[in-house]
């Protein structure tokens, strides 16, 4: 071993090959190169019987052409022996892109490839032994062999990955258009013949019935959830938008769940599936309720477990203006006051039940209760056995409540 001080350098055996037999080996490899090109071919077509055949502008193989290039690139190195073979460009990057395009893996791609490093070693070996080069220079030569290998599958690597890039982007694109067609509030012409056609175009399955889900980013560059398959993401927007088919199906929920962990926002209710601009509806709704931290923030919420809320504090200006005419008997009782005798009022409302029944809900003496029910008689007197009046006073105070404008005995107990 030789070397600068301080290093140590392994001898090389394929150096110490006389430089006459060496190009007397390249001579003929290089010679026989279109022979094994074939043979390697040939093989790979009998164990690969299904792999497409592409021809180039002449009609030859590019198959062949790469496995004679490379061949030839490989063999050419060995003269000079001089840092590492150049892997020919283009071809083998082709082989990894045309694989990503046709949805196959790199698998069967790298098999080809070895087998082929094992056919041209095999010849390799005989044409060592004819110009007679020593067993350890030859090893050296599979090594080589197989270090050239990597350099093909790095190509092909490189290609397949730029395809699949590519058909992830086509991808995106068209499920974009398909979710702006579904979540389309008027639609031009027949959108059920457009919206098959698009969804046909990504291998999307057209529900029965969906759920369509709004999501507020848990940071900036938060990585899109893994909603797995079947379900439409759209990240582009502020905040991120999912179609979600057969909502109700086993176990859907449960993954949904899973996927979205440390995410918030919400999902729209089930409804058919030209329906979908109506569940974004409810959804928006709710994510806007969230971010006035009027509905738990912090957690993807299903918006059919917060109707309550979702109909009550939605149309606000309706609701406000009910309010005053409803409530306007408590308009001169104080803030205070006021707020303990609607408290009363909403228990009385949603119970029908004794001072005793109120007072445990209120958590206050029945004797309390009894002097507030009277007083509540005296400022809305007869009004008060109406039906239509108590309906409208319970939805007005309930709103109230979700607001938080009033105390909530549920919490009591």
């Amino acid at each position: 071993m030789t070397g600068v001080p301080g290093t140590v350098t392994v001898r090389s055996a394929w150096h110490d090959v006389p430089r006459l037999q060496v190009r007397e080996f390249a001579a003929i490899a290089m010679a026989e190169a279109p022979a094994l090109a074939e043979e390697i071919l040939g093989e790979i077509r009998r164990e690969y019987p299904h792999l497409p055949v592409v021809l180039d502008d002449s009609g030859e193989p590019m198959a062949l052409i790469g496995i004679r290039r490379a061949i030839e690139v490989f063999v050419q190195h060995l003269e000079t022996a001089e840092g590492r073979p150049r892997v020919p460009p283009g071809v083998f990057q082709e082989f990894g892109r045309g694989e990503g395009l046709n949805g196959r893996s790199l698998d069967s791609l790298q098999a080809i490839y070895r087998l082929g490093v094992r056919l041209a070693w095999r010849r390799f070996a005989e044409i060592g032994q004819r110009v007679e080069i020593p067993p350890p220079a030859m090893y050296e030569l599979v090594d080589a062999g197989y270090e050239y290998l990597d350099g093909l599958v790095d190509q092909s690597v490189r290609g397949y990955a730029e395809a699949a890039a590519r058909q992830a982007g086509e991808r995106l694109r068209l499920q974009r258009r398909l979710m702006e067609l579904l979540l389309a509030e008027h639609h031009r012409g027949d959108p059920a013949d457009a919206l098959a056609e698009r969804a046909a175009r990504i291998g999307w399955t057209l529900p029965e019935k969906v759920a369509v889900g709004v999501l507020l980013r848990p940071a900036r560059e938060a990585m899109a959830p893994a909603v797995g398959q079947g379900v439409l993401l759209d990240m582009e927007y502020e905040q991120p938008r999912m179609v979600v088919p057969e909502p109700d199906a086993a176990g859907r929920h449960e993954l949904l769940h899973r996927a979205l962990t440390g995410w918030s926002g919400a999902i729209g209710p089930p409804v058919p599936l030209a329906d979908a601009a109506k569940s974004l509806h409810w959804a928006e709704a709710a994510v806007r309720l969230m971010e006035r931290r009027l509905l738990p923030a912090g957690e993807v919420l299903h918006c059919t477990e917060h109707t309550e809320a979702l109909v009550l504090l939605q149309p606000e200006e309706l609701i406000d203006d009910l309010a005053l005419r409803c409530l306007a008997p408590l308009a001169h009782c104080g803030p205070t006051h006021g707020r303990r005798l609607a408290e009363t009022l909403l228990a009385w409302l949603e119970t029908r039940g004794g001072a005793p029944e109120i007072a445990t809900r209120l958590g206050v003496h029945p004797q309390t209760v009894r002097y507030r029910l009277r007083q509540i008689r005296e400022l809305w007197g007869d009004e008060i056995d109406d039906p239509d009046r108590r309906f409208e006073l319970e939805l007005v105070l309930r709103a109230q409540r979700l607001r938080g404008e009033l105390g909530d005995p549920r919490g009591r107990r």
